[in-house]
């Protein structure tokens, strides 16, 4: 090893110090999960939209209560089998629910996810910037009641 190589996650440096750069695996997957929430709040948004056919819905409902089921076709405490057989149906469900759903339906429903996302992300915002505050806040009177009762012990002992 060279004074002056550089080496993946963990190796040394020439300045003895840590690599700690995010595996491109996990930022993948971390997008992928994202994708997966905002397609799964799509799909109940189009399960709920006035315009949705029936046997969208139909679609949408059948693929629900078999993920949800405790009676499947291959059990779920087999490790690896059972919950592949839980992808492909919401695998193939969403591939169904893709195709059979107007465009404009879909397109529509995409739309209210966008803005329930950011309204969610807006009310998250807000009730962090009124608790940390007030975290804050107990913390220092916390701080100040001790050191308080610490001088009161010590001038009185």
């Amino acid at each position: 090893m060279g004074n002056n190589s550089v080496l993946t996650k963990g190796s040394l440096l020439s300045s003895h110090t840590m690599v700690l750069a995010e595996p491109a695996f996990s930022v993948n997957w971390r997008r992928r999960a994202q994708r997966l929430q905002k397609e799964a709040h799509v799909f109940y948004i189009v399960f709920k939209h006035p315009r949705t056919r029936w046997y969208t819905r139909l679609v949408a409902a059948c693929t629900a209560a078999y993920v949800f089921s405790p009676v499947q076709l291959i059990p779920n405490f087999i490790p690896v089998i059972g919950s592949l057989d839980d992808l492909l149906v919401l695998f193939l469900g969403a591939k169904l629910l893709r195709r059979i759903t107007p465009p404009a339906v879909m397109a529509e429903c995409r739309n209210l996810a966008d803005a329930a996302k950011t309204r969610r992300n807006a009310e998250v915002r807000w009730s962090i910037s009124v608790f940390a505050p007030l975290v804050i806040l107990a913390a220092w009177v916390l701080a100040g009641i001790t050191a308080g009762a610490l001088m009161a012990a010590y001038i009185y002992h």
